[in-house]
């Protein structure tokens, strides 16, 4: 066997070893775009959620122990 087909060979598993792993980043990939699309899906939900306990959409503006709004409501 001379060098120039050992170094064929070499190339022609390399180039499957290449593919191997291209095909595992491939269903990385798709595996990442269904986590995403599940948790936006999740993340909608939430919100939907949020809405309807509070639809005046004024969420997260509340403040724990905050003491102007404390005294303004009669509490202190």
């Amino acid at each position: 066997m001379s060098f120039q087909q050992l170094i064929a060979i070499h190339q022609f598993l390399f180039s499957l070893e290449s593919q191997a792993a291209q095909r595992l980043a491939w269903e990385d990939a798709a595996e990442a775009r269904i986590a995403r699309a599940r948790a936006e899906a999740a993340a909608a939900a939430r919100f939907r959620q949020m809405l309807d306990a509070n639809p005046s959409g004024q969420l997260g503006n509340g403040k724990l122990n905050d003491m102007e709004a404390l005294r303004r409501s009669g509490l202190l």
